[in-house]
C-alpha cells in the first residue's frame, strides 16, 4: 500500500513538473529535447572518472526571476520556473529569453539533506556556469566563481539549517560580447542574426548541479598520467584534512582482474605556486594542498587507442585512524602521444610510439533546443557514436568546454580529442590582432591589460586541470584565428610546461610563429590543403570544408533549401562524391607531410550547413557507406 501512495505521488509530482514547463520557442527541436522529462534532467553522475556512490542531483525546475546587474538583495519573489541545467536563452529552459549584460539572472530552489548523511559534510559542485556565480545558501553569501567553462564545489556544512529545507540562491551575470573572456562564439552585440560565425549567449547554469556528502577526511583531486615507456601510471592525489598518518589505498583492475595494489599514506602539505604564463603582471596561484604522488609499475599494460579504447578500472580507498572515510571510482588508459619523424624525414604525430593520421570534424557541441547543453546523456553519446561510425578517428571540440561525462564517453569509445581553448574575441581591433593566416612568419599579437590576461590565463589553467586525467584529450589549442591572440609563444610554453604529456598547437588557423607550440595549423576552405610547410613543426589542416546543403525543416535557417525526397537523394550523392573528392585530394597533401585535417563540421549549426548530419541530429546528409569507407582509408593511412 504504501509503494503504491508513493508511485502515486511521484506520478502527481512528474504531472506537475510538465504542466510547469515546456519548451519556449517552436524553433527545431531534437529528439532528446521531444522526449525531455522535467522530473528527471541529466539524472546520471555528473564525474564519472572520480564517482561517488552517494549524491543528490538537483537538477530540475528552479525559480528564476531578473534583476538589474548592480543588485545584491536577493529576491523576495520570482518571475517563474527555469529548468535546470539549461541557460535562459534556450528553448529546453523553459525562457527563451536573452537577458544582456545589464541584468542578473537569479536562481532558486529549496533542498532537503538526507536523514542517512547526518553528521557528514556537504558539498555543493556545479558543473559550469556561465559566467560570474554568486552562490547563497539560507540568505548568507558562501563564495563566488567566475569562468563559463569548468567545475566548481563549496562546503556547505557551516551554513546548513539544524533540519528542514535549506534555501539555495545563484546569482549569475554574464557579460558576454561586452568583456573580453572565454566565451567562443557567444554573442549578444546585435550581430547574431546578421553574421554566419556568431551564435546566441548562454547565461546561467548549463550543467548539472549535485549534493555530494564526505567524512571530513576526504579526497579532492586526481591527477593520472600514464608512461608507457617505463609501464607506469603516475598519480597525484589530493585530500583534505588528512595526516600523515592517514593511508590511501590504490588498486587498479582489468575487468577481469585485479592489476596491482599499492598502499601509502596520504601525502604532506605542498603549496602549489604556478607562474601564469606572462610576465606583464605577479598573479601567482597558489594553494596549500595535501598531496601524494604514486608511482604505479602496470606490467604489460593494454595500450589504449581507438582502435582498441581499453580503460583499466581504478578504485581508491583513503583511510583515517583505520577507518575507511573515503571511497572514489575511476578509471584510466595507458597511451602515449608523442611526434616523431617518418622515413622521408618528415613531422607525424605518433599515439603510441606509431605514426596515427588525426582524421576528424570540427565539433561545436551546440544544441538547437539546449544551445550549450545536451538534452541528454543520450546525446552526447550520439555525437560521438556517429563521428567514429563515420570513419574518424579524432574530434576537434571547438572554442568549447564539455561536460565531464562527454570525455569519459570519448574514452569509451575511443576517439582522440584536440580541446580549444573557448575564445575571448574575434573582431579586428582592440582586443583582436590583425589575422594574417598564410604568412607564417609574419605572425602578430594584440597587446592587452594585464587583467584580461589573467582572465584568459586564470580559465586555461582551470581547463587543463579539470581535463587532465582524460586519455582521449591528445592536444591542446590555447587560440583559433588570431581571435583574442596574445603573448602566443609564452602561452604556448607555459601550456606544454604544465602538461608535457600532450602536443600543443598554439594558434589554429591563426598568426603563426615559427618559436610557438609544436605544430603549424592552416585553415583553408574548401580545401583541404596544406598552405605552409614548416619542416620542424607537424603540419596539419586545422580546418577545410568542401560540402554543405540545407534540408528544410531541420535547420535553424532555412526558407530556402532542399525538401524533395529525389532532390534529397540526388544531393547525397553530389555531397558524398565532393566528400570523396577531398579526400583523393588529401592523400596528397599527407604524402606532402600532412599529419592531421579537420572537416568542418559534425553537425550544422544555426546559419551554417555544412555538418555531416542536420542541426536536430535527424537527417543525414551524405550516403554513409561510400562516405564511411573514404575516411576510414584516411584515417588508417599509416596502418596499424
Amino acid at each position: 500500500m504504501k509503494k503504491i501512495y508513493l508511485s502515486a505521488l511521484l506520478v502527481c509530482g512528474s504531472l506537475i513538473a510538465s504542466a510547469q514547463w515546456k519548451p519556449a520557442t517552436n524553433n527545431i527541436i531534437t529528439p532528446w529535447g521531444e522526449n525531455l522529462d522535467p522530473q528527471h534532467v541529466l539524472p546520471e553522475y555528473p564525474r564519472p572518472i572520480m564517482e561517488r556512490e552517494n549524491w543528490l542531483n538537483l537538477n530540475g525546475l528552479w525559480d528564476y526571476t531578473l534583476s538589474t546587474k548592480e543588485e545584491n538583495n536577493i529576491p523576495a519573489t520570482f518571475d517563474g520556473k527555469i529548468l535546470v541545467p539549461f541557460a535562459i536563452e534556450s528553448s529546453l529552459s523553459g525562457v527563451g529569453k536573452e537577458i544582456g549584460p545589464d541584468k542578473s539572472l537569479w536562481y532558486h530552489r529549496t533542498f532537503s539533506v538526507p536523514t542517512d548523511w547526518k553528521g557528514k559534510k556537504l558539498l555543493l559542485n556545479f558543473g559550469a556556469v556561465d559566467w560570474q556565480a554568486d552562490v547563497y545558501l539560507n540568505d548568507i553569501k558562501i563564495g563566488r566563481h567566475i569562468g563559463g567553462s569548468t567545475p566548481f564545489s563549496f562546503d556547505i556544512t557551516p551554513y546548513l539549517k539544524k533540519s528542514g529545507e535549506q534555501k539555495l540562491v545563484v546569482r549569475v551575470w554574464d557579460p558576454t560580447s561586452s568583456a573580453f573572456i572565454p566565451k567562443g562564439k557567444q554573442r549578444n552585440d546585435g550581430k547574431v542574426e546578421i553574421g554566419m560565425w556568431w551564435y546566441p549567449p548562454v547565461t546561467g547554469i548549463w550543467q548539472t548541479v549535485w549534493l555530494e556528502p564526505v567524512n571530513d577526511q576526504h579526497i579532492t583531486n586526481l591527477k593520472m598520467v600514464p608512461d608507457i615507456d617505463t609501464q607506469t601510471l603516475h598519480v597525484n592525489i589530493e585530500s583534505k584534512n588528512t595526516t600523515e598518518a592517514d593511508r590511501i589505498t590504490f588498486k587498479i583492475s582489468d575487468g577481469k582482474s585485479l592489476v596491482c595494489e599499492q598502499t601509502v599514506t596520504a601525502g604532506q602539505i605542498e603549496y602549489e605556486a604556478v607562474m601564469l604564463p606572462f610576465s606583464t603582471t605577479d598573479i601567482i596561484s597558489s594553494q596549500a594542498t595535501f598531496r601524494q604522488s604514486i608511482q604505479i609499475n602496470i606490467p604489460s599494460p593494454k595500450l589504449w587507442s581507438p582502435d582498441s579504447p581499453f580503460l583499466y578500472d581504478v578504485e581508491i580507498e583513503l583511510y583515517h585512524n583505520g577507518k575507511k572515510v573515503d571511497q572514489i571510482k575511476s578509471y584510466c588508459a595507458m597511451r602515449k602521444v608523442s611526434i616523431g619523424r617518418d622515413a622521408q624525414g618528415l613531422l607525424r604525430l605518433q599515439l603510441n610510439n606509431k605514426m596515427i593520421f588525426h582524421n576528424g570534424p570540427l565539433d561545436q557541441g551546440w544544441w538547437p533546443d539546449g544551445l550549450y547543453t545536451a538534452p541528454s546523456d543520450e546525446a552526447l553519446v550520439y555525437d560521438i557514436k556517429k563521428t567514429k561510425e563515420l570513419g574518424f578517428n579524432m574530434i576537434r571540440k571547438h572554442v568549447k568546454v564539455e561536460p565531464a561525462r562527454w570525455y569519459t564517453h570519448c574514452d569509451r569509445i575511443g576517439i582522440l580529442v584536440w580541446q580549444d581553448m573557448p575564445s575571448c574575441d574575434y573582431d579586428k581591433g582592440e582586443k583582436s590582432p590583425e589575422w594574417v593566416p598564410w604568412n607564417y612568419f609574419n605572425g602578430r599579437d594584440v597587446n592587452l591589460p594585464a587583467e584580461d590576461m589573467a582572465t584568459y590565463c586564470k580559465e586555461w589553467k582551470e581547463i587543463m586541470d579539470f581535463l587532465y586525467s582524460y586519455p582521449s584529450i591528445v592536444m591542446w589549442v590555447p587560440f583559433n584565428e588570431a581571435w583574442g591572440q596574445f603573448c602566443t609563444k609564452a602561452i604556448a610554453d607555459w601550456t606544454k610546461k604544465y602538461d608535457p604529456s600532450r602536443t600543443v598547437n598554439a594558434a589554429s588557423g591563426g598568426n603563426l610563429y615559427a618559436d610557438a607550440g609544436e605544430v603549424l595549423d592552416t585553415h583553408y576552405y574548401p580545401g583541404p590543403e596544406l598552405r605552409l610547410f614548416n619542416p620542424n613543426k607537424v603540419n596539419v589542416i586545422g580546418e577545410y570544408g568542401p560540402c554543405g546543403f540545407q534540408i528544410i525543416g531541420h535547420d535553424w535557417y532555412a526558407p530556402t533549401g532542399v525538401h524533395d525526397p529525389a532532390k534529397l537523394r540526388q544531393e547525397y550523392i553530389d555531397q558524398t562524391n565532393k566528400y570523396i573528392n577531398a579526400m583523393n585530394l588529401l592523400k596528397t597533401e599527407i604524402g606532402k607531410g600532412a599529419s592531421a585535417a579537420v572537416y568542418c563540421q559534425t553537425t550544422d549549426v544555426f546559419r551554417e550547413s555544412n555538418g555531416l548530419v542536420t542541426f536536430d541530429r535527424k537527417s543525414r546528409k551524405f550516403n554513409e557507406k561510400e562516405f564511411t569507407e573514404a575516411n576510414k582509408e584516411i584515417s588508417d593511412y599509416f596502418g596499424e
